[in-house]
């Protein structure tokens, strides 16, 4: 498929999908574009066959990979915890059907988790939540504990996610609580990656999150909204897994 061909399938399966994400490079002032957080969507729930998926942390120390190293796509994901688009994504979006295709290793995941809603709108919950996320790694549960966060996301004004509130959901993952996982929650443990995490972020000069690029060719931002439906990403997953040289060709 030529550039034009991709760019034509991508507009036509985002089309009426244009949704904002949240901006890490914008000020804090109201009317950034983005839109509220939807309180009619349900949450689906983790997928029960992440606790079978392979996942490090990648030797750049700030990506988070999930997934077998020899799947065919890589799928680089730019997220903030706090960020309720991000939610938006992982949840009633086209994370589902991303990890369904990482649990059946016809993709990997790399997560580079950004904290700079904190920054915007006060609090430290963000970073909080990075540190879990870190701290779950350690114990091969990020992609379980990943879910829940997003699926139980307070809401972003709010700053809840505390390190009592992170405890708590943490008891949603079999086996992630324990002493371990507990005191690198309360002490900060790897605020050091947080701190790293958030610098990648900065100097990958993505438009915001939810960014995604898949083999290391970004989604172009007018059709972000293909990341809102599970069924067009599913797609263009599916379509460039036939053809990855019309892809990675399609940013020349």
């Amino acid at each position: 498929m030529t550039r034009r061909g991709w760019a034509a399938a991508v507009a036509a399966a985002v089309v009426g999908l244009s949704v904002a994400g949240c901006g890490g490079h914008q000020s804090s002032d109201a009317g950034d574009g983005r839109p509220e957080p939807t309180a009619t969507a349900t949450a689906r729930p983790a997928y029960t066959g992440l606790s079978h998926v392979p996942e490090r942390l990648g030797n750049d120390g700030t990506t988070i990979m999930v997934g077998d190293p020899a799947a065919s796509l890589t799928v680089r994901l730019y997220e903030d915890p706090r960020c309720p688009v991000c939610k938006q994504f992982e949840t009633t979006g086209g994370a589902p059907t991303l990890r369904a295709a990482t649990i059946r290793r016809e993709a990997k995941t790399e997560y580079t988790l950004a904290s700079f809603l904190d920054g915007r709108l006060g609090g430290s919950g963000s970073k909080n939540a990075v540190n879990a996320l870190r701290a779950a790694l350690d114990a091969g549960k990020f992609a379980e504990y990943h879910d829940v966060l997003y699926a139980h996301q307070p809401a972003e004004s709010v700053d809840g996610f505390t390190d009592a509130a992170l405890l708590k959901l943490a008891g949603r993952v079999p086996g992630l609580r324990g002493p371990a996982f507990d005191a690198a929650v309360k002490t900060m443990k790897y605020r050091t990656f947080v701190a790293n995490a958030e610098d990648a972020y900065e100097r990958a000069k993505v438009p915001g999150t939810p960014t995604a690029e898949i083999d290391e060719v970004p989604i172009p931002s007018q059709y972000n909204g293909l990341l809102f439906s599970g069924k067009a990403f599913g797609n263009l997953l599916t379509e460039i897994r036939k053809d990855p040289d019309s892809w990675r060709d399609s940013s020349a």
